[in-house]
């Protein structure tokens, strides 16, 4: 029986692997006169200032209006929160972190009409922290049918468009930046899906649009950029806007009859290839399809050691007052001491992280949206955590346990995987997220690329925060030797890597 061809998706994931034979072949020099400038500039269009907006109201003043909440919440997602000079210029750091300092994403609204703003296309200035007004016509019913209809926008007045700027990561990371583009754009989904509930709004997040449609709305020019995600922004202090989960992702084609594509063009054919641009997913329409039955966690090895997680979550304070100050004073580590962790914080990371019903009660969302986070799986490895055992486990989050696979200390293969990293070696603990590739492509086609690097950037963005909180050090990791993760550390073959997340005691700049 001959076997079946790989989807471009799956094709795409095997070229971009790093292998210790190949890598020098893909690291290239640098022109670093030729960096792309990460911020937009449009010459034309009426400018809103958000920044009056950010003076906090005192007590006695009355609840916060639109600007404010608006206002902060484009901050704390995406905005501007340090500057650096260096003998380029000036360097501008985020509230979501990037590969490299790139900043491919781009973020636009689209507002019905507003006590606020207008009806029209505004893109968010990150740089001077201001929404620039940049077509004034009522483009809601086109947002609509190229969303297929989704529900949420038929009570929202307010809707976030996420896009790539591609040549802004390929610049450097050539066709593997596709993968740092939306594990990037993920950060930036989940500081948008907290910071929305800091301020009143619930953000239901699109997976599923007519890419070409949305790109023509935003006069995008779809070599150059693309739309990624949508997210309708419901104002939960309007009752009409308190609406229901619904179903986030569409499938694409999967596309297994390719030409062979030349480097250099791969991360814009695999794009290309996973757009749609009709509803085909059935007569189910954006209903949301729970499942039955009892689900399990999808690993139970046998005789494995089980470790609990169960733990008191993190507190974020009044108003969640610190989580605001942590996602505006988040940075990722350059250095680790090698000094443990200990448990307790280990157990703390995960619950914020995984079990986001724990913190209803701190006034965050108890079920925020992914795209398909059925088809992430956790695998830990430990070389320091005082009360947990060296070795790799696997994370089971609904049974809440840690699950042994390996009984070792992994530091000098994990600083060997990282590429040399000295973070893998002297973290205390290292994250894994993969995913069974071939399943989701089954699922959502060659679009499921997308789902799985913005849902693993979703989960990474709050273990930054957790770790961040609990004074720890934490920095995302890109770039590895694929396939040998899976060989020294025991995860299944059939797992891709899709990101890994250092954890370690930050070692002081002073």
């Amino acid at each position: 029986m001959p076997e079946v061809k790989q989807s471009i998706a799956q094709h795409y994931h095997e070229r971009t692997k790093y292998d210790p034979e190949t890598i020098a072949e893909k690291n290239k020099q640098l022109d670093w006169s030729q960096q792309p400038e990460p911020f937009k500039e449009y010459k034309i269009g009426t400018s809103f200032n958000l920044k009056p907006y950010l003076k906090k109201k005192s007590q006695a003043e009355e609840e916060p209006g639109e600007g404010q909440r608006l206002s902060r919440l484009l901050l704390c997602g995406y905005g501007l929160t340090a500057k650096i000079q260096t003998m380029t210029g000036n360097h501008y750091l985020r509230a979501a972190p990037s590969a490299g300092g790139l900043y491919p994403a781009e973020v636009y609204l689209i507002s019905r009409g507003t006590s606020l703003l207008p009806a029209g296309l505004y893109n968010y200035q990150a740089k001077t922290h201001s929404l620039v007004q940049f077509w004034d016509s009522r483009v809601w019913p086109a947002l609509q049918e190229a969303c297929f209809w989704h529900p949420a926008l038929e009570a929202c007045k307010l809707a976030m468009v996420v896009t790539a700027v591609f040549w802004r990561s390929a610049w450097r990371y050539e066709d593997r930046a596709y993968r740092r583009i939306f594990l990037d754009s993920g950060h930036l989904l989940g500081n948008i899906e907290l910071a929305a509930a800091m301020n009143n709004y619930r953000p239901h997040l699109i997976g599923g649009f007519a890419d070409e449609a949305i790109e023509r709305m935003l006069y995008l020019d779809s070599e150059q950029e693309g739309a990624i995600a949508l997210i309708a922004l419901a104002d939960l202090l309007d009752m009409e806007q308190n609406l229901p989960r619904w179903r986030t992702s569409l499938p694409s084609a999967t596309q297994t009859d390719y030409p062979q594509v030349e480097d250099g063009e791969l991360l814009k054919y695999l794009h290309n290839a996973s757009k749609i641009d009709s509803d085909t997913s059935g007569t189910g329409g954006w209903k949301l399809v729970e499942p039955k039955g009892i689900i399990e966690d999808k690993y139970n090895f046998p005789f494995c050691t089980k470790v609990a997680t169960v733990t008191p979550s993190i507190m974020w304070g009044k108003d969640l007052e610190i989580l605001e100050n942590t996602m505006l004073k988040r940075r990722s580590t350059r250095s680790y001491t090698g000094e443990p962790l200990t448990l307790k914080e280990l157990l703390a990371l995960l619950d914020f992280t995984y079990q986001p019903h724990h913190y209803i009660n701190q006034g965050l969302d108890n079920h925020p949206d992914y795209f398909g986070m059925d088809l992430i799986e956790t695998f830990i490895a430990v070389s320091g955590v005082d009360g947990l055992e060296e070795g790799c486990y696997y994370y089971a989050p609904l049974a809440q346990e840690l699950r042994q696979i390996r009984f070792k200390n992994f530091r000098r293969e994990l600083h060997y995987l990282c590429l040399g990293q000295n973070l893998g070696r002297d973290a205390g603990a290292v994250l894994f997220h993969t995913a069974d590739l071939k399943k989701a492509v089954a699922t959502y086609g060659d679009r499921a690329y997308r789902y799985l690097h913005m849902d693993a950037g979703h989960l990474g963005q709050r273990l930054n925060l957790a770790a961040i909180r609990l004074k720890l050090g934490v920095s995302g990791i890109g770039g590895f030797f694929d396939d040998r993760v899976n060989e020294v550390l025991g995860i299944p073959a059939s797992e891709a890597v899709v990101y890994i997340t250092t954890l370690g005691r930050p070692r002081s700049r002073n």
